[in-house]
């Protein structure tokens, strides 16, 4: 296996103790603190090419998710909670705690963005702002699940399948898997606009068995008790208080199951959104609107 490049030149590398295990995280930039999370068969990497865009007015914290990456894999138990989102954002919480920063802006992508609306929710006082990138609430993709959307994120219902049958069949050709997965759901339906370097740094996990499995972990948690954590929240009318900007790709994901700014309005008070031209890939198809869409965000008063 080729070494994995170094795609943060001059970013800080930690490991920082939490209830969760050891995360990862890059840190680098200047200015208040932006959390940045990735989403499911990426790791932190994904940011490589926004942050740049961003550094000169951040402090940036790029981590990796439990289960993820670099970061600490979690033992899981019968209810998947170590991967439930909300574990996940209070071993985020935790973190960004033991690097100093007790109130941040934060945002995610994908499983990220679910981890992030989740810390949200969980943790209102933590949060300046939010914003999550192609995605719609967990509850709401469930509910609305119909032959379009399912055809288009197969892989919740096959990931989160009992052990060891994705994890088995994963095994037996994780790159096809990948590479098939995500060249899916770029616009393009290749893999062109993903750099080579940050696809080995995604390719390097699924030859992990432990590393599948904790990711095989993080659907089997979306599927019961994620989905049990959002829908009392809903019925209970609660919301997130904080600005919010929903981004999507207009190909992408989030779009199959809803309209996502429509979809969120229902779970934010303080919401807008814009789609991207982009698949699900937001920030290595479409870096630069992505990141002029995060920076005019995250820095208007």
């Amino acid at each position: 296996m080729p070494d994995l490049a170094d795609l943060f030149p001059g970013y800080a590398s930690e490991w920082i103790n939490t209830s969760s295990g050891r995360i990862f995280a890059r840190v680098g930039g200047k200015g208040p603190p932006l959390l940045l999370l990735h989403g499911f068969s990426s790791t932190h990497v994904m940011w490589h090419q926004v942050a740049p865009q961003l550094a000169d007015q951040f402090t940036l914290i790029i981590a990796d998710l439990p289960g993820y990456g670099w970061s600490d894999m979690p033992r899981s138990d019968e209810n998947h909670t170590p991967y439930t989102k909300r574990a996940m954002a209070k071993a985020m919480v935790e973190a960004m705690e033991q690097l100093g920063h007790v109130h941040f802006a934060l945002a995610g992508h994908d499983r990220g963005g679910r981890v992030s609306y989740r810390l949200a929710l969980d943790h209102p006082g933590r949060l300046s702002k939010l914003a999550v990138l192609d995605i719609a609430p967990t509850y709401d993709y469930w509910e609305k699940l119909n032959r379009l959307s399912a055809l288009k994120i197969y892989h919740w219902a096959f990931l989160a399948q009992p052990y060891p049958l994705p994890e088995t069949l994963i095994a037996s050709n994780g790159e096809f898997f990948l590479r098939w997965k995500m060249a899916s759901q770029t616009k393009s339906k290749t893999l062109d606009a993903i750099d080579p370097r940050a696809l080995e740094h995604y390719l390097a996990p699924f030859r992990d068995p432990a590393r599948v499995h904790a990711m095989c972990e993080d659907y089997r948690a979306g599927a019961y008790a994620d989905y049990e954590i959002d829908k009392a929240d809903f019925d209970a009318g609660k919301k997130i208080t904080i600005p919010m900007l929903a981004l999507w790709g207009d190909a992408g994901v989030a779009p199959a199951a809803t309209t996502p700014l429509d979809a969120w309005k229902k779970w934010a008070t303080k919401v807008e959104g814009a789609p991207v031209d982009s698949g699900h890939f937001l920030t290595e198809e479409n870096p630069e609107a992505t990141a002029k869409l995060l920076r005019e965000f995250f820095t208007a008063a």
